[in-house]
């Protein structure tokens, strides 16, 4: 594959635009066109103004990214904010008005929440949760993890790009030893998989599962019961087995962290905190929506 320019992608949200094949992948696997679009959109909104219960933005963008999220089906897009305002309402104390400076510090000083600077060989853009020895839960708490994952979703709705592509994860379980294991407890490992599951309006595509030691076992055993089955299918376990990775993530978009071609991961939270701040506005605005009472 030839190199991307990512000079776009690297610690930058792409905003406003959606490229020609980006539409046509929109057509084929969200059933969008102008047509389409328009009519989900009012019908989303009609449904909106009559759910009371819900406080959400009804602008054309904003709904935009519920029915892409949900194949422009407006009663599935619909559903998908009274589960995401469900699970907001439920953990109020972490999510409830949460603003990008309350997480800058966590995120700029630790390890633990990563964006690749290029995005992948399909266009999407890959998280990377460090779960192992770079993750410290005494300096980085399991619920401050959380929310910079929480954080870092909501700017991604902001990308077109991303809200049609999808996004990858990569769970880098690397020294993973009994603090990280106590930390990733029962509670955190069903509010993220609530979160992705049912409260996320984005497209998870992919989860990978690498460098897991032997120890894993232990927090795999935490997770499984919250796994629904279309989940399930998604996610991908490699160990320290690359070339298995590789399969899904070509070489040419992976940092030699990962026997990639590119240089070694040596940026993180400090550079792309910028890209957040700049969105803090949208932040703002997203810390008090979903449920009309908390």
């Amino acid at each position: 594959m030839a190199a991307n320019d990512i000079s776009e992608e690297a610690f930058n949200l792409r905003l406003g635009y959606l490229k020609p094949e980006t539409v046509e992948i929109a057509r084929v696997e969200l059933r969008e066109t102008e047509e389409v679009k328009a009519e989900a959109i009012k019908k989303l909104r009609e449904l909106l103004q009559a759910t009371p219960e819900l406080n959400y933005k009804d602008d054309d963008a904003f709904l935009t990214v519920f029915l892409r999220a949900c194949h422009f089906y407006p009663e599935g897009a619909l559903e998908k904010m009274k589960t995401t305002a469900a699970f907001r309402k439920e953990y109020a104390a972490l999510v409830r008005g949460l603003l990008v400076e309350h997480v800058r510090e966590k995120f700029v000083k630790g390890s633990v929440i990563n964006v690749l600077k290029n995005c992948d060989q399909k266009g999407r853009r890959v998280l990377i949760v460090n779960c192992g020895k770079l993750w410290d839960p005494s300096e980085v708490s399991s619920d401050d993890m959380f929310r910079m994952l929480y954080m870092v979703h909501i700017a991604a709705q902001l990308e077109e790009e991303t809200q049609v592509r999808g996004v990858v994860c990569i769970m880098d379980f690397d020294g993973l030893a009994m603090k990280q294991v106590k930390a990733l407890s029962p509670s955190f490992s069903k509010r993220l998989l609530t979160f992705i599951q049912e409260a996320m309006p984005l497209r998870m595509k992919e989860v990978h599962f690498v460098k897991q030691p032997f120890i894993f076992n232990m927090v795999w055993s935490l997770f499984k019961p919250f796994v629904k089955e279309k989940l399930n299918k998604r996610m991908h376990f490699h160990g320290s087995d690359m070339k298995s990775l590789h399969k899904f993530l070509d070489p040419a978009v992976l940092p030699a962290n990962y026997k990639g071609t590119l240089p070694a991961i040596d940026y993180g939270g400090v550079e792309w905190i910028t890209a957040l701040e700049k969105q803090s506005a949208y932040v703002a605005e997203w810390s008090q929506l979903g449920p009309a009472q908390w």
